[in-house]
């Protein structure tokens, strides 16, 4: 075989649709689009998602394929877990906070609201300032000889993202 033998496999190369060329080509006159419409006129044609008026289906859908509904009073908490700030290297008897916790790069902002939770052990007194505590997390702290202070917030206020 040589280079100007090859050719393309029978039935891969189908010849140009060519449209508007005469009754007897079968495709004149119209051209395949139809009698009148929409679709028959250049640059016709519903833009993508349109279904006739009705309210479209990414319309419909909530976040994240729609635009959905931005909950202004929903508040997120950065959850921490007890092994997190045993990792951080507190030490016995350091006051951990969200500031003290965005330092140490737990957490990405000090104005951040946490949340305690309690997967670790803990084996040493801590005094934890966070805006919630799951159960466990306080049972844990607690019983090390830490002491757990819940500091006030508001909804409504800052969201984290």
């Amino acid at each position: 075989m040589k280079l100007h033998e090859l050719k393309p496999a029978e039935g891969a190369k189908k010849p140009r649709k060519r449209v508007g060329r005469g009754t007897g080509s079968g495709h004149g006159k119209t051209a395949g689009r139809g009698m009148k419409g929409q679709n028959a006129r250049s640059g016709g044609g519903v833009r993508p998602g349109f279904e006739g008026g009705q309210t479209p289906l990414w319309q419909r859908t909530p976040e994240p394929a729609g635009t959905g509904f931005d909950d202004p009073w929903q508040m997120e908490f950065t959850p921490v877990n007890v092994k997190r700030i045993v990792l951080a290297g507190f030490e016995e008897g350091d006051e951990v906070t969200p500031a003290s916790l965005a330092e140490a790069g737990v957490i990405g902002h000090a104005d951040e609201l946490v949340a305690v939770l309690g997967r670790g052990e803990i084996d040493y007194a801590l005094t934890v300032k966070a805006h919630r505590f799951s159960k466990s997390a306080r049972a844990k702290i607690e019983e090390a000889g830490g002491t757990v202070e819940e500091l006030p917030w508001q909804r409504g206020g800052r969201r984290t993202r």
